[in-house]
């Protein structure tokens, strides 16, 4: 297990500093993706001086490109990744190779299989989603589910699927998948659950005690069975887990080793510009699975804080929400955004983009600038795959999954209070034990349910479509102003909340 700290996947140093510079690589990227649109903010972006604070103009022209030619969505996606992974380096035993190099050059692993079942009951647990201190099942869940939908919070094709998958108790019966989960101990991940459907986990994390403690201790309490890559250690002990960044070529080897059909679950995360190169090990090693595995699915976990197409119909509902507004709140917004000289308040755009398929879809600009690029990027990468995953013949699970207290969110102070506040703007964030059981039996419908988007058989009139539905955005696409531009009212509502909460306890 011995790796130098600078081996594996890292950003190339640019010549003229001698240092790597992430803001370089992401406007290199988006260049190349707007440019296979042939979009003119391509020309702008590699000039861009304010990357860390303009970027979301980019990552709009993105999607408004996307929108207006179904092949062009692909295309962009193509070149984007395409790009991302030429340029990105990979250091092994002082060479450098490029990351598409580094995945195939290397046919070795040197991990053992560690196996544990779990010891709970053999029953297959019913699901249901803890709510509020409510584990809700049944009459009630439908029931919440509705609010959810009536409120705005989800989607109605997202409200459709989990009103299904709770028919069909049968489809929790993992005992014939294997699923693998890399970031498998992610706080808004399925592992608890899978954990209860018997399913077969292969689990990538990395090598801490307490990561792989917390993995054992789930898979003991249910009936799943735990398989993971175990390696030697500094002192010829054995350790269990693998670096992402540092052994992505091996887990590759590894795991396409398996004589199974595999279930490929992206959901690590790192901070800041880890979290660029841990997408694109992942993506990379589910290539090359895929390439010599092509029964093997796909999943990604998107966030609500993004910029997506959406369908015509949100359009038409905020117009008919803003009818509802009271007199105070539109009074408040016109007079802030006007001292404020537009900056806060901004309204959200409202347009119609007409593609070449003869439909119209709008754009829900919902970037929150504080998470930065690096987690756009990130996260836009996993969306490119997506779609060119799916084109070429895989079943795709990828969710907007709903805004989330987990603690790699509420560690942002102004986030934390935003979200806290966030009901003043009808926006939900959900407790992670609440995302994990909704996400979680969103893709069992995905796995199962032959109506899915998930499903390549099934023809999708845009390949954005793959990402519109089922989309738990809590209440973000509903809101008529920019995200970021509303986010400190929010903020301050939330802190002023917390503060008289505290003083009543």
């Amino acid at each position: 297990m011995s790796t130098k700290n600078n081996d594996g996947i890292q950003f190339p140093v640019l010549a003229q500093t001698g240092k790597p510079s992430t803001s370089r690589f992401g406007k290199t990227v988006i260049h190349a993706a707007l440019q296979a649109a042939a979009a003119p903010q391509s020309v702008d972006v590699l000039k861009e001086k304010n990357w860390r604070r303009d970027y979301p103009y980019y990552f709009k022209a993105l999607v408004q490109h996307s929108i207006q030619s179904v092949d062009a969505a692909l295309k962009i996606a193509e070149k984007g990744l395409h790009t991302a992974q030429q340029t990105l380096v990979f250091h092994r035993d002082g060479e450098t190779y490029t990351l598409n190099e580094a995945m195939q050059r290397s046919q070795d692993f040197s991990f053992a299989k560690f196996t544990l079942k779990g010891e709970g009951s053999a029953e297959i647990a019913e699901w249901g989603i803890p709510y509020h201190g409510k584990f809700l099942t049944g009459q009630a869940l439908l029931e919440q589910i509705d609010i959810w939908q009536d409120n705005g919070i989800i989607d109605p094709t997202h409200a459709q699927a989990l009103k299904t998958v709770q028919q069909h108790p049968e489809w929790f019966d993992l005992s014939q998948r294997t699923v693998v989960l890399f970031g498998a101990a992610s706080e808004a991940g399925p592992l608890t659950w899978l954990s209860k459907w018997k399913a077969n986990i292969v689990a990538i994390d990395l090598p801490n005690e307490k990561i792989w403690q917390k993995i054992q201790d789930t898979i003991r309490k249910g009936n799943a069975t735990l398989i993971a890559p175990m390696q030697q250690g500094k002192n010829g002990e054995r350790v269990l887990g693998v670096d992402l960044l540092k052994q992505a070529p091996e887990i590759a080897n590894w795991l396409a080793s398996f004589r199974q059909q595999l279930d490929l679950a992206g959901i690590a995360y790192l901070d800041g510009e880890k979290h660029v190169r841990v997408s694109l090990a992942m993506i990379s090693i589910m290539q090359k699975i895929s390439q010599l595995k092509s029964d093997c699915s796909i999943m990604f976990m998107l966030t609500p804080t993004d910029i997506y197409a959406i369908p015509k119909r949100v359009i038409e509902a905020i117009e008919q929400r803003k009818q509802k507004r009271t007199q105070i709140e539109k009074f408040l917004s016109k007079a802030v955004n006007k001292v404020s000289f537009s900056h806060f308040f901004q309204p959200n755009d409202e347009s119609l983009y007409a593609s070449d398929n003869g439909q119209q879809y709008a754009i829900a600009d919902c970037m929150v600038v504080e998470q930065g690029p690096n987690y756009a990027l990130a996260k836009r990468l996993q969306q490119w795959y997506a779609l060119i995953a799916r084109q070429q013949g895989q079943k795709v699970s990828i969710n907007i999954a709903p805004s989330t207290t987990t603690r790699s969110v509420i560690k942002n102070p102004l986030l934390k209070a935003a979200f806290e506040g966030a009901d003043l703007f009808g926006v939900e964030a959900f407790s992670p034990e609440t995302t994990n059981a909704i996400m979680a039996a969103l893709w069992i419908y995905d796995l199962n349910c032959p109506d899915s988007v998930a499903n390549p058989q099934n023809t999708l009139e845009h390949p954005l479509k793959l990402i519109m539905e089922n989309a738990n955005h809590g209440g973000l696409w509903y809101v008529p102003y920019l995200a970021r531009t509303a986010l400190p009212f929010a903020a301050i509502y939330g802190f002023t909340l917390g503060k008289l909460k505290k003083a009543r306890t």
